[in-house]
């Protein structure tokens, strides 16, 4: 129970422990047989089922302001596309690239960061960004197909991903700051099945219908909704609002790195030195860049 409580008064940990939840979502989707969007799908219908669930057994009411509803609404959007354009990146150049584009949303939020909440990086966090990208790319296959229609393709729904992503973190961040309850359990079960309604139309426009997933998927599915999605952004949400926004985008970078131990460990990935060398540089890297607060003004 100490300890329990002590992940509750801790933002920091509550980041790594959200981030390294979500981190598993490329194992789910590589497990599972269905197509992209149809995956994405049963992720957010089962995380905001699962969260729905626990809010009726345990008789809590949904007190939100207009202005929440409407950010909760704008969130929804924003992690629609997120995961529609992370999906086709992936397929195009791979989940390894994919990912460290997505995860380019370190830069939008720290340049939002500056702007409008008048958050200024530390010298820690502005030595730890270039260190963290730095190890990424050592962390990612280049062995591609270069300025091929498909990978130009994969790059720009990369790109897209991290300006997507951004916007979804800034806007839960936002949520938070105004939000009277601590855990954000409700917010992030109405995101969830406002995000999982617009799939659905999404999938019956590229699919024709609703693939129903097969019993060893169903189980993947279940944990991809339940552990990677509902607990996984609950701990992070939950800390938004007592971290800086360039905290939270360093930390979330801790994403793609545990994506590439997941492969190696999960999937017999080979390692190379490149690869750990950058696993250990974008590792220091996360730890320099969350250890202080940013200045406000």
């Amino acid at each position: 129970m100490q300890r329990f409580k002590l992940i509750l008064n801790n933002p920091t940990l509550r980041l790594f422990i959200g981030a390294a939840l979500i981190s598993l979502s490329a194992v789910w989707v590589k497990l599972v047989n269905i197509p992209p969007s149809v995956s994405a799908f049963y992720r957010v219908l089962f995380g905001g089922l699962a969260l729905s669930l626990f809010l009726i057994a345990t008789r809590k009411k949904i007190l939100l302001s207009k202005k929440i509803w409407l950010l909760l609404v704008v969130a929804s959007f924003f992690l629609v596309l997120d995961l529609w354009f992370w999906h086709r990146s992936i397929v195009a150049i791979g989940p390894g690239l994919s990912t460290l584009l997505a995860n380019l949303q370190v830069f939008i939020i720290m340049f939002a960061g500056i702007i409008f909440l008048r958050q200024f990086p530390t010298s820690l966090q502005l030595l730890a960004l270039p260190l963290a990208i730095v190890g990424l790319f050592l962390i990612i296959d280049f062995d591609r197909d270069y300025f091929s229609e498909r990978y130009n393709s994969g790059i720009i729904y990369g790109l897209l991903t991290a300006v997507a992503y951004a916007c979804y973190i800034l806007v839960l961040k936002s949520i938070r700051n105004i939000s009277n309850y601590r855990i954000p359990t409700r917010e992030v079960a109405i995101v969830s099945i406002m995000a999982s309604f617009i799939f659905a139309i999404i999938v019956i426009l590229e699919e024709g219908f609703i693939e129903l997933p097969v019993y060893r998927d169903l189980g993947w599915l279940l944990a991809y909704g339940i552990l990677s999605h509902c607990l996984g952004w609950l701990f992070i949400v939950s800390s938004l609002s007592q971290v800086s926004a360039m905290q939270a985008g360093i930390a979330l970078l801790l994403q793609p790195t545990l994506s590439f131990f997941w492969d190696i460990l999960f999937f017999d990935r080979l390692m190379t030195y490149y690869e750990i060398i950058g696993a250990i540089i974008t590792i220091a890297a996360i730890y320099l860049g969350t250890r202080t607060t940013s200045k406000q003004s």
